[in-house]
């Protein structure tokens, strides 16, 4: 099936088999391996990218699903040398261990923190009139609880997520 996806900015026109998730798509046919295969079922979230804003389980979505959608990987939030502010904060609160979660926390904390600030509820969201929503560790926790860590790296990862959440520049 022809399929044209834009990753990252860029227009990739494939051929590929109607039953290729994004996921395969990302790694096998466009060399984009920084989205991984955990499960492989939706439950780790180490496959999550943002689709149009959203984000989404990858190895859950078909990739002719996602034709004229506005996909982002974790390639394309930063470079070495430009990190983005999420990449920056995981690195320096040591918000990894072995890495294989982090490109999957890193997109689903940049949509997270996007969600939070158009004023998004969580199941534990107090105040629900609020244009904005207040990131305090449990909150966080919840928003990011379809992304698991295997090495445990949570305390560090919630402090990366919560810096970046209190930076003025980043709100505006």
């Amino acid at each position: 099936m022809k399929t044209t996806l834009t990753i990252n900015g860029n227009t990739h026109a494939l051929d590929i088999d109607p039953r290729t998730t994004l996921l395969d798509a990302l790694r096998n046919h466009l060399d984009l391996t920084g989205s991984k295969k955990g499960c492989d079922h939706g439950q780790c979230g180490a496959c999550t990218v943002i689709a149009d804003g959203r984000r989404i389980n990858s190895c859950l979505t078909l990739a002719c699903m996602m034709d004229g959608v506005e996909i982002t990987t974790v390639e394309g939030l930063g470079k070495p040398g430009d990190l983005s502010p999420l990449q920056d904060a995981f690195v320096r609160h040591d918000g990894f261990q072995c890495g294989y979660c982090t490109p999957g926390q890193i997109c689903s904390a940049t949509a997270m923190l996007e969600e939070a600030r158009a004023g998004w509820p969580s199941a534990v969201t107090d105040n629900l009139e609020g244009e904005t929503v207040s990131l305090g560790n449990g909150e966080i926790s919840e928003r990011m609880s379809g992304n698991l860590c295997r090495c445990a790296a949570y305390p560090n990862i919630v402090d990366a997520i919560r810096e970046v959440s209190e930076r003025k520049e980043v709100a505006e």
